[in-house]
């Protein structure tokens, strides 16, 4: 598939797509994911964490396959509509930048509640007005940022796995498997913990962006997830040893809770900062993929067609860009959202779900549609053991969405 004209710039290796996809994944969710998904899942935890990594998995595999036939800025929307139709990519083009720009907002007033509590909106604007100023001067520099950003926050999660396991405190009688909470809790955990993998999917929305992508992309998307599954693994591990899943679920603050428990309180600060910067990470890429899904149903014209120009020097969607910081920044100065987006979490479940169901049509071999068939079934299971309240909005988010889009058809018929 030829992207449309004009097209961006292909400056993406392999090695910067994976960095990008690791700045994704392994962001603020990991500070803080696993306290909430202990009290979901109790003994079950690790249990959560593999059936979210298996999930993530056929989602990765599936966005691989479809990111490398059609390499072009949009991710799931293009593949929706390309294998689907167009209400399918609309639908998952919708769910995707409505769940993730509060997202963005989210992730924001985090960076400020980490570095300047008492200012926390005001840090917030400065970060987001910071990283969409790199985001305009091109992708080599988000790239660039993003490699500081990963390198950081691999060092505090080092720190943490190597003073909780090597400390007094570490008992691996905790790490038993069990079913304290049942079957729902811990496809609860895995819902909480599935949404730490997803940052892979950055890598195939920014598949106009990625040199080589029929080979770069089906390398990159994998590579990225294992890592992310490693540190992720490492880390459950040490702070379960050290605190026990009933202690983690207690926790306001697991990773600092850890590191205090296993008698290292020299760590909690390097935490704290390693928590700041990874929400920036996160804030970054975030900000990376809701433009260019943006850009692309700008120029289906599902959204105003003057988003989808691309700057002529730095080979960016500069007005998308500075659009989505305008509404990030604005949400970020005037509300508190951080509590208020688990439609999100649905949102990206059914994200995926349509990923995969356009997997499935790529062939009609059998053993080709297993890992599609069992990524889409994973994904339906995942959305709807959510929280009651997470799926009636996010349920509603997507009505809102489809609406939208039968009066759009409606009016251009007519």
């Amino acid at each position: 598939m030829t992207p449309p004209s004009p097209a961006l710039r292909r400056t993406l290796g392999v090695g910067d797509a994976v960095v990008i996809g690791l700045g994704s994944m392994i962001g603020a969710g990991i500070f803080a994911a696993l306290g909430p998904a202990a009290r979901a899942a109790g003994s079950g935890l690790l249990l959560g964490l593999a059936v979210a990594a298996v999930v993530a998995y056929c989602n990765a595999m599936s966005s691989a396959r479809l990111a490398a036939l059609y390499p072009a800025s949009g991710g799931t929307y293009v593949y929706g509509r390309e294998r689907l139709g167009a209400f399918w990519g609309y639908l998952a083009g919708w769910s995707f930048i409505v769940g993730k720009t509060a997202s963005c907002a989210a992730m924001a007033l985090t960076v400020g509640a980490y570095v300047w509590p008492s200012q926390a909106h005001a840090v917030a604007v400065a970060a987001v007005v910071a990283l969409t100023a790199v985001n305009y001067g091109g992708m080599q520099k988000s790239a660039w940022l993003t490699r500081v950003i990963v390198a950081v926050v691999l060092a505090v999660l080092a720190s943490v796995v190597v003073g909780c396991l090597g400390s007094d405190a570490v008992d691996a009688g905790r790490l038993g498997i069990g079913l304290s909470s049942g079957a729902v809790g811990v496809l609860q955990a895995a819902g909480l913990l599935f949404f730490a993998f997803a940052g892979y999917a950055r890598i195939a929305t920014l598949g106009e962006e990625v040199r080589d992508p029929a080979r770069t992309i089906p390398r990159a998307i994998p590579l990225a997830l294992g890592i992310a599954l490693a540190v992720y693994a490492a880390v459950t591990v040490s702070v379960v040893s050290v605190l026990g899943t009933d202690g983690l679920g207690l926790a306001a603050a697991p990773l600092a809770d850890a590191v205090r428990a296993a008698g290292l309180p020299v760590l909690v600060p390097i935490v704290r900062v390693g928590a700041a910067v990874a929400a920036l990470g996160s804030l970054l890429a975030l900000i990376l993929g809701v433009s260019r899904t943006t850009l692309a149903m700008a120029r289906d014209r599902h959204l105003p067609h003057a988003l989808a120009v691309v700057h002529p020097r730095f080979q960016v969607p500069h007005r998308a860009e500075l659009a989505v910081g305008a509404v990030v920044a604005v949400l970020a100065a005037t509300l508190d959202v951080r509590g208020a987006i688990g439609f999100s979490s649905f949102g990206v479940l059914a994200y995926y779900a349509i990923a995969n169901a356009s997997a499935w049509t790529l062939s009609p071999a059998p053993a080709s549609r297993v890992v599609p068939a069992l990524g889409l079934l994973g994904c339906v299971t995942l959305a709807f053991a959510l929280p009651g309240v997470s799926v009636v909005v996010g349920a509603a988010v997507l009505a809102v969405g489809a609406a939208a889009y039968g009066v759009r058809m409606g009016a251009a018929s007519r």
